[in-house]
């Protein structure tokens, strides 16, 4: 496993070849842009947790059948810190970094204060989010970073609070037709108040073209919702959207202000302040995009813990959403780097299987329903809600699938009725060792695999045109146990599941977590400066063969959200 997730990788800052064998389709012209952990210890000092590690984002740009890799590390400021003390000394949420022991007890005092309410790290390695014109490396934080989609240079720090009174973030945002983009986040006893924040990023502002005039600077606060507990608000990594509806589920995962807020002191990380809740409820908060306001009804399910919401669509007055829900928090806690040793494999286990459970939540309660009466009335689904004495609604899913996880679909469908999803296969090991395809109409399944290889999240990329919404492929970054099998990127018929090619790369690839694809018709995307600038930045890669014509349409892109560290 320590060639997996124990070593440093190095970057491959000029694109090199990757060989090609199968055949790569005609139509598909663009890049990948992928992020995840790459850099696990600095100097001496190692982190904690594999979710942690230092940001390495990496590229496949595919064109005219050949494909070209490069990999550049996030310069952070997180980055930059240690690499300049040669040791951690910025936090993760699992690792906590402690000051030099030869600085004066001022300094440590210092270090003290500023870690009770703490300045999170901008080490965003999760996620790719595209937001107008612009792309950015994203994390939970209330820290993004912009970057060159084309180069991976490192741009500039945004930080969410200066827009947007928000603590933390999630990675997985959702896009309209339009391009705007709806995220959430925790706002953290603001103003004496606890709150999740539904806040949306527009696509265009008036003079966007101008210096300074980035859609995130234009971010307002779309709804909030307050959280059930001042100081022990929900964690959550996902959330889903239907047409007219958000769903975002609070649930028994929680973070516990005061202990994090003296964890430093403790010597403790961030990570242990968190807490699962067998005991309690997971809430299932539904709100109305059209009034900005939750449905007055309260829907609860069993205590549960879900990192990825898969879609969610409106039907025979209900709101359906598929999720992927784990009965424990035992996930994070088996990527500890101490536990992924060499034996992590066979021995690393997870106390409960990642399931697929579709809910089906009533938007109109009948007040005359029997209490103990099946509200839903949607024929396509056995899941339940059951009304209560004191009018609540007892929501109990349909299991659709046992063992998978980091689902992606075809985004086109998103918020819609939709067949298929794409994941990859996880049973009680949480090492993902297949690419799956489900069908969630006649609950079959289609699945690839090869011998000690591990694939990255399968991303879904449509065919032009394309009338069958499992009409184009899958691309999945895959690594190997095998030190003598080069990494490849792996090209499949999304329909059929068999492999149409694959391009090995000769570089120190990593396992990542999250992105998207860049299809050539948005690289108008990266024109951030006139014309004449450009040709002086071309001018400095005159051979560069990742650089696409600059063209054609403003959304045309696959978001970084499957249905979303992991």
């Amino acid at each position: 496993m320590e060639i997996i997730f124990g070593q440093n990788k190095k970057e491959q800052l000029e694109p090199v070849q990757a060989k090609v064998t199968g055949s790569i389709p005609a139509w598909l012209q663009g890049t990948l842009l992928r992020n995840g952990p790459g850099m696990h210890t600095v100097g001496e000092s190692k982190y904690n947790h594999w979710f942690d590690g230092l940001a390495l984002l990496h590229s496949f740009s595919i064109r005219d059948g050949e494909v070209f890799y490069r990999s550049k590390y996030l310069q952070s400021d997180t980055y930059i810190a240690n690499i300049e003390a040669n040791r951690i000394v910025v936090s993760e949420f699992g690792t906590m970094a402690y000051p030099d022991p030869c600085k004066n007890i001022f300094s440590k005092a210092f270090s003290y204060l500023s870690h009770t309410i703490p300045d999170f790290t901008d080490n965003c390695l999760i996620n790719i989010m595209k937001c107008g014109e612009d792309f950015y490396a994203t994390t939970e934080t209330n820290y993004i970073r912009k970057i060159d989609p084309q180069t991976l240079e490192t741009l500039e720090k945004v930080d969410y609070r200066k827009y947007v009174a928000v603590n933390l973030a999630t990675s997985h945002p959702h896009y309209d037709e339009a391009g705007n983009v709806l995220n959430m986040g925790t706002s953290v006893v603001d103003k004496g108040r606890t709150k999740y924040v539904i806040f949306k990023i527009p696509a265009t502002v008036p003079d966007s073209k101008k210096k300074g005039k980035s859609p995130v600077k234009h971010s307002e606060v779309f709804c909030s919702i307050p959280s059930r507990s001042l100081l022990s608000p929900s964690y959550y990594h996902s959330f889903g959207v239907t047409e007219n509806y958000v769903v975002f589920l609070e649930q028994p995962f929680k973070l516990d202000i005061l202990k994090m807020a003296t964890a430093y002191m403790r010597g403790v990380s961030w990570a242990s302040c968190m807490s699962f809740d067998r005991e309690d409820k997971t809430y299932i908060h539904i709100i109305d995009q059209r009034t900005r306001k939750p449905v007055p009804t309260k829907f609860y399910t069993d205590p549960m813990v879900v990192f990825h919401h898969v879609n969610a669509y409106e039907e025979d007055g209900c709101v359906l959403f598929d999720v992927i829900a784990y009965e424990d928090s035992s996930l994070y806690q088996l990527f500890y780097l101490a536990n992924l040793n060499k034996d992590f494999e066979e021995k690393s286990r997870l106390t409960s299987v990642p399931t697929l459970r579709r809910f089906a939540v009533p938007l109109h309660v009948d007040k005359d329903a029997e209490v103990g009466s099946n509200l839903v009335k949607v024929s396509s689904t056995t899941a339940t809600a059951l009304k209560e004495k004191d009018g609540h609604v007892y929501c109990q899913p349909e299991v659709l699938y046992e063992g998978l996880e980091l689902p992606r679909i075809n985004y086109a469908y998103n918020g819609k009725p939709y067949r298929y999803i794409f994941a990859a296969e996880v049973q009680w090991s949480p090492v993902p060792t297949k690419i799956l395809k489900y069908d969630i109409l006649t609950k079959s399944s289609l699945k690839w695999s090869e011998e000690s290889c591990w694939p990255a999240e399968p991303l879904f990329v449509p065919t032009p045109g394309a009338k069958d919404e499992d009409d184009g492929v899958i691309l999945s970054a895959i690594v190997s146990t095998d030190p003598q099998k080069l990494p490849f990127l792996l090209i499949l018929d999304a329909k059929s599941f068999t492999e149409l090619a694959r391009a090995s790369v000769d570089a120190d690839m990593h396992l990542d977590l999250h992105g998207l694809f860049i299809p050539d018709a948005d690289w108008n995307a990266v024109k951030q400066t006139p014309a004449e600038t450009q040709e002086v930045e071309n001018s400095d890669h005159p051979t560069d063969p990742t650089a696409p014509e600059l063209s054609h349409s403003e959304n045309d892109f696959t978001a970084g959200h499957g249905g979303s560290s992991l």
